[in-house]
């Protein structure tokens, strides 16, 4: 890759940045009302990306073999119990992403 595609490259990559950003604030302006269907994604969406989650991370566990999946299932009750008694996403993706790091690398 030349000096000059990577500059390009990366130009575009920040324009299409700022456009994506600047999008949200062309198409709700303040002071109008935001559409039913936006406010039903603010709420589905956080828990599609949490179930979304919990799949991913079980669909190479084999209970039958090494750690049981018991680092799995601790990192997801930490994760569901941190959320219920906090309503935090972010808190509870790194608590339960730490545990199991901890539980994979230092435990089992």
């Amino acid at each position: 890759m030349t000096t000059t595609q990577m500059l390009i490259t990366v130009f575009a990559a920040g324009a299409a940045t700022v456009l994506t950003r600047a999008i949200a604030f062309i198409a709700f302006p303040p002071g109008r009302e935001t559409p039913r269907y936006i406010s039903y994604l603010g709420h589905a969406l956080p828990g599609a990306v949490f179930g979304l989650l919990v799949v991913y991370c079980l669909k190479d566990v084999d209970p039958l073999a090494g750690s049981h999946g018991i680092p799995e299932a601790a990192g997801i009750l930490l994760a569901g119990g941190l959320y219920l008694w906090r309503h935090s996403m972010l808190l509870s993706i790194f608590a339960s992403t730490a545990l199991y790091m901890v539980l994979v690398n230092f435990v089992f």
